[in-house]
């Protein structure tokens, strides 16, 4: 373990935290890694981290488990872990944990029609919140998830004249790109103009620090939606204007091609015009 030898259980998560700060990771994400490891410690009874060993980590997984705990739940316990045991330079603890596979819920996504849709963007228009306004735009021309909204900085987008670029990183590496919509660069460009020269991050609260997922859901709580609800909104959306559910996957960042193609409509597909394009 990192200099941690001899050190009391607050000295090595203060370490656990600059490290974490210093990776580039959102606030809410520290937060949720520090109550995991809170509580993990506190299970543990006494025994001292650096001790820690994989048979410890399974018998809390199991524990986690016979709580009843969902197995996303379960699978975020174990990734909080796994960080800082990467830190900690004891990643072996975490090899080999056995523990239920999460059950994607495959079934039928909410969303906003069109018109609901251009209600909505109205709607957020006409009070005024620059911030605001692109965040809704930007949710429901991208699909992206609220957790990558979050952790965008400035230097994500990239806009020439009336295009532009979002670029969605994992660990400062670039897992996709999504193209955005003239009307997304226009309300980008506005809301941008904005903000303090220093400030990395592009969404900010009142107190321009970087926005909190909380404080999104809060946000359109006022609207009566969800960043779900935008998400799928987005995905439905090209589905019904004939993009093929592979773009579709690619653009929402899906891992499994069966989560996109619950927007498919099966009762509209025309089997007969399919074989006519083809033969």
């Amino acid at each position: 373990m990192k200099n941690t030898e001899g050190n009391s259980y607050s000295q090595q998560i203060q370490e656990f935290i600059f490290w974490l700060e210093k990776e580039g990771k959102a606030e809410s994400t520290i937060k949720t890694y520090l109550a995991v490891l809170d509580k993990f410690y506190k299970w543990l009874e006494g025994k001292e981290l650096q001790s820690v060993k994989q048979t410890d980590v399974q018998n809390y997984i199991n524990h986690l488990e016979q709580e009843n705990k969902s197995p996303g739940t379960v699978e975020k316990y174990l990734a909080a872990l796994s960080v800082f045991a990467r830190f900690s330079g004891i990643s072996d603890i975490i090899l080999n944990i056995e523990k239920k596979e999460k059950v994607k819920d495959l079934t039928n996504p909410d969303f906003l029609n069109e018109q609901e849709a251009e209600r909505l963007l109205s709607e957020v228009e006409k009070d005024g919140n620059l911030r605001n306004i692109a965040i809704i735009y930007l949710l429901l021309h991208t699909g992206i998830k609220i957790s990558e909204m979050c952790s965008l900085n400035r230097s994500d987008i990239e806009i020439t004249e009336d295009k532009g670029k979002l670029y969605i990183r994992n660990n400062n590496i670039v897992e996709r790109m999504i193209p955005l919509s003239s009307r997304v660069v226009k309300h980008l460009q506005r809301y941008i103009q904005t903000l303090n020269y220093h400030v990395e991050a592009l969404f900010v609260s009142s107190v321009n620090k970087r926005i909190s997922p909380r404080g999104i859901q809060y946000m359109l709580e006022k609207y009566d939606v969800n960043p779900n609800k935008l998400r799928h909104t987005f995905c439905k959306r090209l589905v019904d204007k004939g993009v093929d559910v592979h773009t579709v996957s690619k653009l929402a960042g899906h891992k499994d091609i069966n989560v996109t193609k619950r927007y498919l409509n099966e009762d509209n597909i025309d089997l007969e015009k399919a074989i006519n394009q083809a033969f």
